[in-house]
């Protein structure tokens, strides 16, 4: 696997140069427009499916998935978790926007395992504010991934709570291992 080039993590150019992260950004997306056609698609997802991931860089969604442009709607957060804007995503998703399947997918080795809502104090102490989000952060992926299927299956706002399945992909090997709602040992293979 290759990763992007090293950039300058100087912020003297951020505004003024062409060298920051943003910039070469910025001149990505000049390149991408240049040979850019409308797909003459609209916003409603042609598979019918929200996923909800984590935002890890590790997780190439709609590779992993074999996706295309204009085949679902991708909701990220760190630790893929259905918090209250994911819940308000979604139903935007499935009431304006004709989406009937929600697939959850959080990681192997993911950031939220190492951190506890101490983090919160801890941002209150150098901040003077304590944030009003929780953390989140879990040391059970299986479970987590139980918690937030729970979670969409139980909104009063979405209208399709059917069809919510729940994934661990693995940062190793690419694949995807099913998680049993009902079941704290059990998995389906994917």
């Amino acid at each position: 696997m290759t990763t992007s080039a090293a950039v300058p993590t100087g912020s003297d150019n951020a505004i003024t140069g062409g060298n920051s992260v943003t910039d070469r950004l910025v001149g990505a997306n000049q390149t991408y427009a240049s040979e850019f056609t409308d797909p003459g698609m609209d916003a409603r997802p042609v598979l019918q499916v929200a996923v909800v991931a984590c935002m890890d860089a590790r997780l190439d969604l709609h590779a992993a998935l074999g996706l295309e442009l204009g085949d679902c709607h991708t909701i990220r957060n760190a630790g893929g978790v259905v918090t209250d804007d994911v819940i308000r995503s979604l139903t935007i998703s499935q009431r304006a926007l004709g989406t009937r399947s929600v697939v959850l997918i959080h990681h192997t080795g993911c950031g939220l395992e190492s951190l506890t809502e101490e983090f919160r104090h801890d941002l209150e102490m150098e901040v003077g504010q304590r944030p009003a989000w929780a953390v989140e952060a879990f040391r059970d992926v299986d479970q987590d991934v139980r918690q937030s299927m729970q979670r969409v299956r139980t909104s009063p706002f979405l209208l399709h709570t059917d069809d919510v399945r729940g994934f661990v992909f693995d940062v190793r090997t690419g694949l995807l291992r099913e998680i049993d709602p009902a079941d704290g040992g059990a998995e389906k293979s994917a």
